[in-house]
């Protein structure tokens, strides 16, 4: 039987071959484990693991407290707070920073428009912008879909026409997160219709106060407010604000499309939840003398997903072993489309551990119904968009299809 920290995995040709932590990395891991679980307001964590909403306020303070401790960006370069740590430590630490409840540094900031100044800006820019992105003193949002260009981002139609010393940007985007509290944009604008659609794209940073800029809300099915739609009119942008050449913007966004694919499968919050939905089938009358878990229908279901997740993890562990150059494997797809199935499974197990309690979702702190039969219906219903972002399920099929299976 193999031990937690050690597990067997095929290379690229079929062969068998052991992963086994080293000390220094089963030291590392115990490092993390002591940081997030110690370190991060346990009021912010117990709000993850319980499914809650967080406000703004926790997300910048948790990541206010990562930043400190230098657990922020450890993938940027290391003059800009990067750590050099190697794949399978990354992996590590993203593991445990989700089994613990600590919410991810803010994709935006961290994942996305950060590597991508990093690597594309001006050292101005650079000094201007990275450190308050690590630190979250500046809350990106990003501004790339738009109505009728979402999986064909190329089509955007958003202009932008310079104008002196300016460039004045006119358009929409939407569907974007966390927009409402948003400070900066990171846009991407057709500077050049005369050309091929790809070929013709920039990237500007604008600020979300200029005169101009307008945040709608979207209201979703599961009651909140998380996107957004982002109205530009005459905006004008200082020429310095645009971020690398002019008309380059697809480079740059295809560079970041890449970052925000790393780590796709949250194998870590998964199995904490999973976890959990367990120890709520033990605690939950079945209405007669015994609890869920006693129903073997639910403990096969419950076993099943354990089963896949192993897989999913044992998966992982292979493309942290592949990836080199930080150049994702092809076996990511793979880790994007399943990890994101069993993500949206263990959700709807959980509704269906609530039964007819799931459907008070609108009841506040007073009612009798557990709080977290209230927060599994949300939930549930605000992974369905997990299929669909960072690249959809049927184009991750596409690609294995084509880079893993040869068809």
């Amino acid at each position: 039987m193999m031990g937690p920290d050690e597990v067997d995995v095929t290379d690229e040709r079929g062969r068998s071959m052991q992963l086994e932590l080293t000390a220094e990395d089963q030291e590392f891991r115990e490092e993390m484990r002591k940081f997030f679980t110690t370190e991060v307001s346990e009021e912010i964590r117990q709000a993850v693991i319980e499914g809650r909403e967080l406000s703004k306020e926790q997300i910048v303070e948790s990541q206010q407290t990562l930043n400190k401790a230098g657990l922020a960006v450890p993938h940027w370069p290391e003059e800009w707070g990067g750590r050099g740590w190697s794949e399978l430590q990354r992996h590590i630490w993203h593991e445990e920073m989700q089994r613990a409840g600590v919410p991810t540094p803010l994709a935006f900031n961290a994942s996305m428009i950060g590597p991508v100044i990093a690597q594309f800006g001006t050292e101005e820019q650079k000094a201007r912008f990275l450190p308050q992105t690590a630190s979250l003193d500046i809350w990106w949002s990003q501004g790339f879909s738009e109505p009728d260009a979402g999986s064909d981002l190329a089509s955007l139609r958003t202009t932008a026409v310079r104008d002196g010393d300016d460039w004045v940007v006119n358009g929409q985007k939407t569907w974007t997160t966390l927009g409402q509290y948003g400070d900066w944009i990171f846009t991407l604008v057709r500077t050049d219709p005369e050309v091929k659609k790809q070929a013709g794209i920039s990237m500007l940073l604008i600020d979300m106060t200029s005169p101009g800029l307008e945040v709608r809300p979207i209201q979703l099915i599961d009651g909140g407010h998380e996107v957004n739609e982002v109205w530009f009119e005459d905006v004008r942008v200082p020429a310095e604000n645009m971020l690398g050449e002019i008309n380059s913007g697809w480079t740059q966004a295809k560079f970041l499309l890449g970052n925000e694919r790393v780590g796709v499968a949250p194998v870590g919050a998964t199995k904490r939840n999973l976890s959990r939905a367990k120890d709520l089938a033990k605690e939950t009358s079945d209405g007669n003398d015994g609890t869920l878990l006693d129903d073997p229908l639910v403990r096969a279901r419950i076993v099943e997903l354990e089963n896949e997740l192993l897989a999913l993890e044992l998966t992982a562990l292979r493309v942290v072993a592949h990836s080199a150059g930080g150049e994702p494997h092809p076996a990511s797809s793979v880790l994007k489309l399943r990890g994101t199935e069993l993500q949206q499974a263990v959700s709807e197990l959980l509704v269906d551990l609530a039964g007819p309690a799931s459907v008070a979702s609108g009841a506040g702190d007073g009612s009798d119904l557990a709080s977290w039969a209230r927060t599994v219906t949300p939930n549930y219903l605000n992974l369905r968009k997990a299929s669909i972002y960072g690249g959809s399920n049927e184009i991750q099929r596409q690609i294995i299809s084509r880079s893993i299976l040869g068809l």
